[in-house]
C-alpha cells in the first residue's frame, strides 16, 4: 500500500512539479533586466540667425545653437564652435587666410589628412564636389560607421579665404541610434555653406 502510494504521489507529483518550474521560469524571465532604451530625439523645426559681424565670414546658423569660441590647445583666429545643448553635439569651424597658392594645396592636404584618419573605424567616406549657390566650391565628405566625425567640409573662394568644418557628437550612443540626429544637422551644415559669404569679396 506505501509503495502504491509512493507511486501515486510520484507519478502526480512530476508533472506538477513541472509545471510550477516552467511557471517560475516565465515568471523569471518577466523580470530579468532589459536594456536601456535610448530616449526618442524630439528635433525643433529649422530656424536661422546670422553670425555675428566680428568675423571675416558670415553664414546662418541654427537658432537653437550657441556660438563659442574655440577654446583648443591649437586654436587660431575667428575659429568657432557651435553647439547644440539639445543634442549634445558641435561644428567646429575653423578659418584660414588664404595668401599665395602653396598654402591653400596646405590647408586641402591637411583637411584630407584629417578626414582620411577615420578611414579605421568607418565604413565608407563618401566625398562629393559641389558648388554653392554663390559660386563657392565646396567639399563635403560623409563618413559612415562608429567615427567620432560624421560630416565633414571645406570650402574656399582659392584665393583668399578658406573654411573648414566638422560635426561631433558628445555622447557614447552609436551612431545608428543618432540617425536622425545626424540628418537633423546635416540640414543645417548645408545651410551653412549655401549662406557663406566672405568679408573681403563681394560673393
Amino acid at each position: 500500500m506505501s509503495r502504491r502510494r509512493r507511486t501515486i504521489f510520484g507519478i502526480w507529483y512530476l508533472p506538477v512539479a513541472t509545471c510550477i518550474f516552467i511557471l517560475l521560469a516565465s515568471c523569471q524571465q518577466e523580470y530579468l533586466p532589459k536594456p536601456l532604451g535610448y530616449n526618442r530625439l524630439i528635433l525643433p523645426e529649422h530656424e536661422y540667425i546670422n553670425l555675428p559681424d566680428t568675423l571675416p565670414y558670415t553664414f546662418e546658423y541654427s537658432r537653437h545653437a550657441v556660438l563659442l569660441a574655440d577654446t583648443s590647445r591649437i586654436r587660431e583666429n575667428f575659429w568657432i564652435e557651435i553647439y547644440y545643448p539639445e543634442l549634445k553635439s558641435n561644428v567646429h569651424i575653423t578659418y584660414k587666410a588664404v595668401r599665395n597658392p602653396k598654402l591653400l594645396k596646405e590647408f586641402l592636404d591637411d583637411s584630407y589628412t584629417l578626414t582620411a584618419k577615420h578611414q579605421i573605424k568607418a565604413y565608407a567616406i563618401n566625398e562629393v564636389i559641389t558648388k554653392t549657390p554663390s559660386g563657392k566650391t565646396a567639399v563635403i565628405a560623409e563618413l559612415e560607421g562608429e567615427v567620432p566625425s560624421q560630416f565633414q567640409f571645406t570650402i574656399t573662394d582659392s584665393s583668399r579665404n578658406f573654411l573648414r568644418g566638422a560635426l561631433y557628437f558628445n555622447t557614447k550612443v552609436a551612431n545608428d541610434s543618432l540617425a536622425p540626429a545626424i540628418e537633423y544637422m546635416k540640414k543645417d551644415i548645408m545651410q551653412m555653406i549655401n549662406t557663406l559669404q566672405w568679408k573681403n569679396q563681394s560673393n
